[in-house]
């Protein structure tokens, strides 16, 4: 409105609204001021960094960059300043602790504070900040000396002045106040100085013994009010009253000592000079540190000598000289230089056959001279082998006790000797050991009854020997031949005549004997209990073979040949004829064969090779017994039997009746008893050639 106008007055703001609307600019004619011209702070030294401090805020009355703009604090190395402005836009500052104070440094700091606006010329404004920096116990006592000296005579009176310890704090007041004390005291050193808390003065408090302590090194504590403490150490040395015998002290005794220590080694150290006795393998040695070596003069062996008795004398100058003595007892420590020994060796054993599995058989047994665990013997075998096969599959030992037990059932028949080789080692490191062979017999039992060799006896023939009806008394008809595996006597056979057809006929023959005879021949052992086998003999008493014929036919069969009988000859005789055509042709091919063979080499002028055929053995039921035969064969034309005989030049004959056959062989033996001679043939029957 152009017809109207207002003034308005604020301070040294006019505005002037006119109908055209006019401002009055500011002038910057006013500078910051602050309300007040000191600012006090007390801070105590002890406030961590970050702590923040809230400053006066200045006044400037000018508008826009004429007002106050900025707030700026003297350098210094513990505060920075952080600016901050309010929401109407008003500025303040605060004081950060960037660094910590020290009181014993720098008790007083004095900054100041600038206010500065923005206008051209550029006003400020200051105000001072005192701080005043408040003690905290940050300082602990410190002693002037970190180790104090003294002297003090033996038996010194109660209350007698040694020496004074002082520390000083660099804190103020209370926190600056010290105490002292002795810290941990040991023994009975509190009883022998006290110390002034206040003033730090040591004395005397108990009796003072140069015998007992020649120097005594304590701590004192120094602490002020807040908890803080330092320490310092008093060596205190007693001077000595000749007034005591002298006192050994033994400053190092090594015991026990290894047997293997070498001469020299040093057993003890004393403190003084003194002597031992000369028979003992030690003397003294003094060292370059004033004291006295107890050093071994020679080797130890603790199997001789366990242990030592020293005793030591020691005198001192006075007047008269007094004297003292001490016993130190040295034990030797084992070592492991002895390997165990056996008792004896080789041992020697006996053991039953057919013993139980797990049976004690023997006991070895070692010693060692050593001792604890060096001489803790384990029994162990040797990785050996009987007949290829390992001994522990035979034997076992008990590894504490060295018992050995029988893993198996022994059979004498098969092993009669068990060699062992059983190691004893100690318990050392490294371990000891010895060997020792053990041998185990193993003891024959009768567990085996005598086998007959002959007559055989078989299921399928019959052995008969032939007598001639002409035998004198004395005649030997056989010879029964058996054996027995097991040894010594369980071995020895004796021969009874159990059971004859007639007994009287093999004490005189008559003519009116029967021609078929059966004997029963026992054969037993001497073994305990005896065990015993029998055979049977069946005895032909007849002057010729075809005498004989039809009664051992009945003595062999319960009933008469039947008539299959025939059928069964003729077709036998059938197969023997066959193959005796195919070995003809057979032997025929070979033979021209062989000739063509011998016209070739003839003719190739190569060396002629003689060939001589093989001679034929047979081995009998037995098989202990190979011989070389010649056997001849003949037919008879007797009634409906056949015959073969197979002969030589004899004396005596012997006949072999197969029952399930319808002939008889008969077999001449040479003129010496076939019983007699170790490779003389028992029997062949037709089924031997065919």
């Amino acid at each position: 409105h152009s017809s109207r106008f207002s003034t308005t007055l604020c301070g040294q703001r006019l505005y002037t609204a006119t109908a055209s609307l006019s401002q009055i600019l500011d002038v910057n004619d006013h500078a910051p001021a602050f309300p007040n011209k000191y600012i006090h702070f007390e801070i105590s030294e002890s406030a961590t960094v970050g702590s923040r401090f809230l400053l006066e805020s200045a006044e400037d009355p000018d508008v826009g960059l004429n007002a106050l703009q900025n707030y700026v604090l003297t350098h210094n190395d513990n505060f920075i300043l952080k600016q901050h402005a309010n929401p109407d836009g008003s500025k303040y500052a605060e004081m950060v602790l960037q660094k910590p104070l020290d009181r014993e440094e720098h008790p007083r700091l004095s900054l100041k504070l600038i206010a500065v606006d923005g206008g051209n010329p550029q006003r400020s404004g200051s105000v001072n900040i005192e701080i005043t920096v408040l003690d905290a116990n940050d300082n602990a006592p410190v002693f002037n000396q970190s180790v104090y000296r003294a002297t003090v005579m033996e038996n010194a009176p109660k209350d007698t002045y040694i020496t004074t310890v002082n520390a000083s704090d660099a804190d103020r007041g209370t926190n600056g106040q010290i105490t002292y004390s002795f810290s941990k005291l040991k023994g009975s050193i509190a009883d022998i100085f006290i110390i002034d808390e206040k003033t730090g003065i040591i004395s005397v408090s108990g009796q003072v013994d140069y015998e007992k302590d020649k120097k005594y090194e304590v701590r004192v504590e120094a602490k002020d009010q807040g908890g803080l403490t330092d320490s310092s150490k008093v060596v205190i040395e007693v001077i000595d009253v000749n007034d005591n015998a002298p006192v050994i002290n033994v400053m190092s005794f090594s015991s026990p000592v290894s047997e293997d220590a070498p001469p020299g080694t040093t057993v003890a150290v004393i403190n003084i000079t003194c002597s031992i006795d000369t028979n003992l393998p030690f003397k003294i040695k003094s060292s370059l540190t004033s004291y006295y070596n107890l050093i071994s003069d020679i080797g130890f062996d603790r199997e001789i000598t366990p242990e030592y008795n020293i005793t030591i004398t020691a005198t001192d100058s006075g007047s008269p000289p007094l004297s003292s003595t001490r016993t130190l007892h040295l034990k030797i420590s084992d070592v492991n230089d002895n390997a165990p020994l056996f008792d004896e060796g080789p041992y020697s054993a006996f053991v039953t056959e057919n013993n139980s599995p797990g049976m004690s058989i023997f006991t070895v047994s070692a010693r060692d001279s050593d001792w604890n665990q060096n001489a803790r013997i384990s029994y162990l075998l040797e990785d050996t082998q009987i007949s290829g096969t390992p001994v522990s599959t035979y034997i076992s030992i008990n590894s504490e006790t060295g018992v050995l037990h029988a893993v198996r059932s022994f059979d004498y028949e098969q092993i009669k000797q068990l060699k062992l080789v059983v190691k004893a080692q100690d318990g050392g490191s490294p371990p000891l050991s010895s060997n020792v062979t053990v041998k185990i017999m193993i003891q024959d039992q009768n567990d085996n009854a005598p086998q007959v060799l002959y007559p055989v006896q078989t299921s399928s023939s019959l052995v008969a020997e032939m007598v001639p009806r002409s035998a004198d008394v004395g005649y030997l008809v056989t010879k029964v031949v058996s054996v027995d595996v097991d040894s010594g006597q369980n071995a020895w056979l004796s021969y009874k005549l159990q059971k004859a057809t007639d007994r009287a006929l093999f004490e005189v023959v008559n003519d009116k004997d029967a021609v078929k005879q059966r004997l029963t021949v026992v054969v037993e052992d001497n073994g305990q209990p005896s065990r015993s086998a029998t055979v049977n003999v069946n005895v032909a008493v007849a002057d010729s073979f075809p005498e004989v014929l039809s009664e051992f036919t009945d003595f062999t069969h319960d009933k008469e040949y039947n008539d299959n009988l025939t059928f069964y000859l003729v077709l036998a005789l059938a197969v023997v004829s066959f193959l005796f055509i195919t070995c003809l042709v057979v032997i025929i091919s070979v033979k021209i064969y062989r000739w063509r063979q011998s016209r070739i080499l003839y003719h190739s002028n190569l060396p002629v090779i003689p060939y001589y055929p093989p001679r034929y053995a047979d081995t009998l039921g037995t098989g202990t017994l190979q011989h070389v035969y010649n056997y001849e064969v003949c037919r008879t034309t007797d009634s409906r039997k056949s015959d073969c005989q197979f002969t030589r030049p004899c004396s005596q004959n012997v006949l072999i009746m197969d029952p399930s056959s319808t002939g008889t062989k008969q077999r001449m033996q040479s003129e010496q008893n076939i019983l007699d001679e170790p490779d003389s043939p028992l029997e062949v029957s037709l089924l031997d050639i065919f």
